[in-house]
């Protein structure tokens, strides 16, 4: 891993440490837990979830409960319970008007495309691959943010559509202008690269155990299916594609199935990362 790296992450795990091991315990966080010796077979929600040197990456849905929560994992073939406090988080609202109506309220005979886009990205949400060594080894080790840009929208907001409420927002909304490179956050494989009804130009890269990113309303694109990807190659160009309001790109990250805030997973992952075994 890089000195840079390993310098911001030791930072991060400093402050971490400094305030509570439960630290990203929020609905939409991520919960590091550093696991006992000889565990095995870690679950949330019966569910595996990442590990990484020897900590567990747990992410928690927008819709997960506040209170207690539990992990499950074996040791010496026997289950075990961690259990964990969820705390609560306010997100703010984001109120935004799309000219293109029918990005609003889909007419009819767009109705099954929607769906089956749907469930086509919920199975590719649900992989657990085994994780590409390069996510975890050498230089380009770790995880980056895809594109340097305004950030104009946050995760989680609750978003209103021409004053119509919708599903809180599950990624980072990033502008800058069409025809800017994005670059993949991490090594990982292709699994879509397509054209798809509010999305626009899409394409999601699994980088293993559960960790799924989404990248849309890309220009172009310029990978396809079945393409291995490092960190920083570049998988698309910015765009205005499906429903948006202007030219970004909109980053999803995906944590054993659950969307997570985008920045909370990279200090995370890159703080678990620069810890030896």
């Amino acid at each position: 891993m890089n000195r840079a790296l390993i310098t911001a992450a030791a930072l991060l795990i400093a402050v971490f440490t400094s305030t509570s091991a439960s630290a990203g315990a929020f609905p939409g966080g991520v919960y590091s837990w550093r696991l006992p010796a000889g565990a095995e077979n870690v679950r949330f929600a019966k569910k595996p979830v990442m590990i990484v040197n020897g900590t567990a990456l747990v992410g928690l849905g927008l819709s997960q409960a506040v209170g207690k929560a539990d992990l499950t994992y074996t040791v010496n073939g026997e289950e075990q319970t961690h259990t964990f406090a969820v705390s609560g988080k306010s997100y703010t609202e984001q109120h935004l008007e799309i000219a293109n109506r029918a990005m609003v309220n889909p007419p009819a005979e767009t109705l099954e495309r929607i769906s089956e886009e749907s469930r086509r990205q919920r199975r590719l949400y649900a992989s657990f691959a085994q994780t590409p060594d390069a996510l975890v080894e050498g230089e380009a080790a770790g995880f980056m943010q895809p594109l340097q840009g305004i950030i104009t929208s946050l995760f989680g907001h609750r978003r209103f559509f021409n004053g119509q409420p919708r599903r809180p927002h599950s990624g980072l909304d990033i502008a800058a202008e069409t025809g800017t490179p994005v670059a993949s956050a991490g090594a990982g494989v292709v699994t879509l690269a397509d054209d798809l009804y509010f999305n626009g130009n899409t394409v999601f890269v699994d980088h293993g155990q559960g960790l799924v990113t989404m990248y849309c309303h890309l220009s172009e694109t310029t990978v396809g299916v079945g393409d291995r990807v490092e960190q920083g190659d570049i998988i698309g160009l910015v765009g205005a594609t499906g429903r948006v309001t202007g030219a970004h790109l909109h980053w999803t990250v995906s944590l054993n199935g659950n969307r997570v805030d985008p920045p909370t997973f990279l200090i995370t992952l890159n703080a678990a990362l620069a810890v030896a075994e």
